[in-house]
């Protein structure tokens, strides 16, 4: 059973190695396999809902990313949620690019009807890249020692879009902003 849709961000292959390094290096210390399990891919969430039409976003989607060129992102720092669930996350420079950038897709997404939830309004979203979730308590120092070997920052650039459905994650539809080729 579904348990949610995500528009994701996408990075190009360089930067998605780096994360995918970290994930891999988690899961053989057998500190978090999860995000591997679930068969995700190293992004940021840009939009996430319990309930939607995929069809209904696709030309939204399309649409907007049509008009949207790659954009540069640089992870410069890591951290956790102050919750239970111990995800460890990088976290990318807050640019005003990357900021309207979402903010952007969610108003587009607004005048579809579709409502857009608290955490994703634009003076509220938190730009991240998941690197584990549901991390032991008592090897969360272990993770973020992990994590400190990326030697931060890692850059590079966001290149695509896709909508998901999770979990495990089953990608809808994906395109390549502005003038990024398609893999």
């Amino acid at each position: 059973m579904s348990q949610g849709f995500s528009i994701e961000l996408y990075f190009d292959p360089a930067l998605e190695n780096q994360v995918l390094k970290a994930w891999n290096v988690l899961a053989r210390r057998q500190i978090s396999t999860q995000l591997i399990e679930i068969e995700s891919r190293p992004h940021i969430t840009l939009f996430s809902s319990p309930f939607l039409d995929p069809a209904r976003l696709e030309s939204v989607v399309k649409s907007f990313v049509s008009k949207q060129e790659p954009l540069p992102l640089s992870f410069s720092s890591f951290g956790t949620f102050p919750n239970e669930k111990n995800h460890l996350f990088l976290a990318p420079a807050p640019t005003i690019a990357l900021l309207q950038f979402q903010a952007q897709l969610c108003e587009a997404i607004k005048k579809e009807g579709i409502e857009i939830g608290e955490e994703f309004k634009a003076d509220a979203w938190i730009p991240y890249c998941a690197v584990a979730q549901q991390v032991p308590k008592t090897r969360m120092a272990e993770a973020f020692c992990v994590v400190r070997e990326l030697k931060l920052p890692v850059s590079g650039y966001a290149m695509d879009i896709g909508l998901v459905e999770f979990s495990p994650v089953r990608e809808h539809f994906s395109f390549g902003l502005g003038n990024a080729v398609e893999p």
